[in-house]
């Protein structure tokens, strides 16, 4: 494992959690995914952008298979692009009954290129942009960039877990179960459950929930437990936007000059 998961795994960090500390000034926490992700959002907005005919045919059935669900998914996700939405993570804590919320915006693009915008009063940015996963944090005017070298396909797979992810995908790094159709913010969505088969993804989650939306085929919510701890981080999407435009500049490692630049293996 990389020098930036294993400095995450001994903190205990989970998926995409990257928060400022006081002692050591500065900690990126970052398992396997995604995901998703991952997730954790509350009060989801309506899905922007109308299903295409075969989301809208999918939508209409009243009985699901964990099979007809897989290739439905596999179907959706050739047409995957990009997506923009809003995000809310939220880290439950059992043994404390300590729960933590951070909101932020998310862009992402097919072609494994990811940013997230976390809101103050924590703010700072996330950003995988080829084999580099930088975090900027303004209030330090500090950024650091981690080489994610052979780990790097591992991670995209996780990140973008359930966007665009398709069956043998889904089956290769887990095992896939259907819990069953569910309403959510007045949305029909169908609950997988995924357990990975992964030691790299098993020993950081010991199971992963997506909330599908039937009429996207998107994940409106993630939520994500921790191996042995049994806490969770669950991850909401709203007002998502599929297959806008997302302009490389996006994803681009811009910031402040009087940034200083600190490189991790």
């Amino acid at each position: 494992m990389c020098e930036a998961a294993a400095r995450m795994r001994q903190h205990n960090h989970s998926w995409l959690c990257v928060r400022s500390n006081r002692e050591d000034g500065f900690l990126v926490r970052l398992t396997f995914r995604r995901l998703l992700p991952v997730a954790v959002m509350a009060a989801c907005v309506p899905v922007i952008g109308s299903p295409g005919r075969a989301s809208a045919s999918a939508q209409a059935k009243t009985t699901w298979t964990l099979d007809t669900v897989l290739q439905q998914l596999d179907r959706e996700s050739k047409s995957f692009r990009s997506l923009t939405a809003n995000i809310e993570r939220t880290k439950v804590t059992v043994v404390v009954n300590d729960q933590s919320t951070e909101t932020g915006m998310i862009w992402m693009r097919r072609d494994n290129k990811l940013r997230i915008d976390l809101n103050p009063p924590d703010h700072r940015t996330v950003l995988v942009s080829g084999d580099t996963l930088y975090v900027h944090n303004p209030g330090l005017k500090r950024v650091e960039e981690f080489d994610l070298g052979k780990h790097k396909t591992q991670l995209d797979k996780f990140l973008f877990l359930g966007f665009g992810t398709s069956a043998g995908d889904l089956k290769d790094d887990y095992v896939p179960t259907l819990q069953g159709e569910a309403t959510l913010d007045g949305r029909k969505v169908l609950l997988l459950e995924l357990t990975p088969k992964k030691d790299e993804v098993r020993v950081h989650f010991s199971r992963i929930h997506l909330w599908i939306d039937q009429a996207t085929w998107l994940p409106v919510q993630q939520r994500l437990f921790e191996t042995g701890s049994g806490d969770y981080t669950t991850i909401r999407y709203s007002s998502l936007q599929k297959n806008t435009n997302v302009p490389n500049a996006r994803f681009s490692p811009n910031w402040p000059k009087d940034t200083q630049k600190i490189k991790r293996q």
